[in-house]
């Protein structure tokens, strides 16, 4: 009888699993035990206890929602009304009183997003109203394309293809199965027709030509001479043969037999998969372990969880115990959210207020306690925490630009202001030095630069049309996107090749916004369907409704410390903030002889020579120089003139007689190449000012390398 450890729960039969396993909703253990009277869950005490058992926010109890899920929440509960420094919206939504009039919509009355104008009348609703579809005339397709259902036009080659092109599903509909003439018990005779197997040899025409009775084949074992030149297996059949292989193997040139790579398929392994001579192998990555009943990798150490924005308030829901919590209130209009989890910190950014925000969680602070890192921002659409260099990024759609800053803000640096048209979601890798986004404007794309602003290019530029969210499942090496207008949850590796089709829904991505991946499930929040929604990540399968009646459910991350991986701070490797004077910001690690960092310089500055500090730009001293000059060289004039006539009358009395000297002179000339022209004015000798690699420099910005790569 196995003994379990003291952080372990006994399932019996010799099976142990964490004990934070136990009542987490899933079956871990091979008899259930791990799920058995987990009924009597005792909530917090500033909690509210549903029906169900659930526990959520007692900030969340009659507040017209229904967030228990059986509507326990909302039972026996008074008539909504304001307070008095309150303004009631006709859905009967509260909010303060110097929201109202201050050009800022604040109520829910109409959706007023912007859209496409080429998404009018397509037969697809994008606006949360209906109203891009409104009086709009009956649709025609081409005589060469086929009328979907819903009245979108797909070409008509599409049609019965075993693929939904429709997003209504409707090409797939009423399709007649064409005979297959596969298998062993069919053959196909060499005219075309399709018989059973055993009608071949029978001494009986059953094709019309004959081809099902050979006589120099039928009843002939051709496996008796050599194994019928099949390296492993070979199948007598009843005309000619065939090779087979044993489990792990697969043919390569229908006789011989060779290794299967099983890794290559996604999701046969959680996370990583060891390909070995007819098999494969799975194993996981430090902090996580293996549940023996799904081989799913589950984080080890504290319950992850959902958070999300939700335009008035941000909230936590627990992926095991499901418990529901508010974590920040009365908000105005809070849409992109990240976090940096070792300092227990999340960041978000408020339209309405057009500045970025931070609270430490965990930390007791009423409304408005908490601070502002960033002000006079635009439209923060997207923002991205760099939890090891501790910067914040962020897009802004009003300004068409994408910044960086530290996480107090003091020193910020545009990194892009050209070629943005609508950029909307964006994440970071600092272990790698990569930044990415997405941008719905025409043409859509998804691109991918260096997080210091270098090696900009496009990642994902075809079948897209409105990527509004991305993120980055670093374990596996790939980047998620949602696409709104395509209905469509898409991956690709971070190189942008590979890529899959994880789900295409319009059901379940009606207006997908943000999504997030942990472990082997992807998340989403749908706006139209005012709903989070979680599936496999690998093939999309199992899509579980896990909150619904939101208000208008925005960003989503998860909160787990395995999201965020370790890796070095290589600006506090050679000296605080890399001897940078400015900021430091990570360089993307294309090769080995990448550097590791960049400083850069804030509006007005560039880099000196030692590629550390900053100082004025050129052309700006420069300008200033000349206006200098030119101010003071008209009163100047006249005071050297005098001077310089005697000057020019010295110099050319001297040239005069040095003339005559040379004249009376003999003179032999070496045209040695190793001396010639090294008294010439316009020779410049450029000598490194380090001992150490700096490595190359991107363009507009320099670089320091914090290592010696002398191999």
């Amino acid at each position: 009888m196995r003994t379990c450890r003291v952080n372990e729960f006994s399932c019996g039969a010799n099976q142990c699993i964490p004990v934070f396993w136990k009542c987490d909703g899933e079956r871990d253990c091979d008899k259930g035990d791990d799920e058995v009277n987990c009924s009597n869950i005792t909530c917090a005490p500033n909690e509210f206890t549903c029906a169900s058992g659930r526990c959520i926010s007692h900030n969340f109890v009659c507040n017209g929602g229904d967030e228990c899920g059986d509507g326990s929440d909302e039972v026996g509960c008074p008539p909504s009304s304001c307070g008095p420094s309150e303004f009631q919206c006709g859905n009967a939504s509260c909010i303060p009183a110097s929201w109202v009039c201050d050009e800022d919509v604040d109520c829910q009355c109409g959706s007023g997003e912007c859209i496409h104008r080429k998404w009018r009348c397509d037969g697809d609703t994008d606006c949360k109203d209906g109203s891009d579809e409104a009086n709009c005339p009956v649709r025609t397709c081409g005589a060469d394309h086929f009328r979907c259902d819903d009245g979108g036009c797909i070409p008509g080659n599409r049609q019965c293809n075993k693929l939904r092109d429709c997003t209504d599903g409707s090409d797939e509909n009423n399709c007649k199965n064409v005979t297959q003439c596969s298998g062993p018990d069919k053959f196909r005779c060499r005219s075309g027709e399709c018989i059973e197997m055993n009608k071949v040899c029978n001494q009986a025409r059953d094709c019309p030509d004959w081809s099902d009775e050979p006589i120099s084949e039928c009843n002939m074992n051709e496996c008796l001479l050599n194994n019928g030149g099949c390296s492993h297996m070979c199948k007598d059949m009843v005309i000619g043969f065939q090779c087979d292989c044993t489990p792990g193997l697969q043919l390569l040139d229908h006789k011989t037999c060779g290794d299967i790579n099983e890794c290559v398929n996604p999701g046969i392994c959680s996370q990583i998969c060891i390909n070995l001579k007819g098999g494969y192998k799975c194993e996981c990555h430090n902090g996580y372990q293996m549940d023996p009943t799904t081989g799913v990798c589950k984080a080890v150490g504290k319950e992850p969880s959902l958070m999300f924005t939700n335009r008035r308030d941000i909230r936590r829901l627990g992926l095991e115990r499901r418990e529901y919590t508010q974590v920040v209130e009365q908000q105005r209009n809070t849409v992109a959210l990240d976090a940096d989890f070792n300092q227990q910190t999340i960041f978000w950014a408020d339209l309405g207020q057009k500045a970025i925000y931070s609270t430490v969680l965990d930390k007791q602070v009423g409304p408005g306690g908490h601070t502002k890192v960033i002000d006079n921002v635009q439209m923060p659409v997207g923002i991205a925490v760099d939890w090891i260099y501790k910067n914040i990024y962020w897009s802004d759609l009003g300004t068409k630009t994408i910044t960086v800053a530290t996480f107090n803000g003091t020193k910020q640096k545009v990194l892009f202001s050209t070629g943005l048209k609508e950029p909307a979601s964006i994440a970071v890798d600092p272990l790698s030095g990569f930044l990415y986004w997405s941008d719905w404007g025409e043409p859509a794309k998804i691109e991918k630069s260096g997080m210091n602003g270098a090696s900009r290019h496009v990642l994902v530029e075809t079948d897209i049309q409105w990527p509004n969210g991305i993120t980055l499942d670093l374990i596996k090496g790939r980047l998620y996107w949602v696409d709104s207008k395509l209905h469509m949850l898409c991956s690709v590796d971070l190189n942008g090749d590979n890529r899959r089709k994880v789900l295409q829904s319009s059901e379940y991505l009606a207006h997908p916004f943000a999504l997030t991946v942990f472990e082997d499930r992807v998340f989403w929040t749908d706006g139209e369907n005012e709903a989070i929604y979680g599936a496999n990540k690998f093939t999309g399968s199992d899509v579980v409704t896990l909150a619904s009646n939101l208000y208008d459910p925005q960003d989503i991350i998860v909160y787990h410390e395995l999201i965020q991986l370790s890796g070095p701070n290589w600006c506090t490797e050679n000296g605080e903030n890399g001897g940078c004077s400015y900021l430091c910001l990570p360089a993307p690690q294309v090769n080995k002889h990448s550097p590791r960092y960049t400083c850069v310089c804030p509006p007005g500055q560039e880099l000196g020579e030692d590629g550390l500090h900053c100082r004025q730009e050129a052309n700006v001293s420069s300008s200033v120089h000349q206006m200098d000059s030119s101010t003071r060289g008209s009163t100047a004039a006249w005071a050297i003139l005098p001077v310089l006539l005697l000057s020019m009358a010295v110099a050319g009395g001297y040239l005069m007689w040095r003339n005559w000297q040379l004249k009376n002179q003999k003179s032999m000339n070496f045209d040695n190449p190793v001396y010639l022209k090294t008294t010439e004015e316009d020779l410049s000798i450029d000598i490194t000012r380090h001992g150490a690699n700096v490595g190359h420099t991107y363009p507009a910005i320099s670089v320091v390398s914090t290592e010696d790569d002398l191999s």
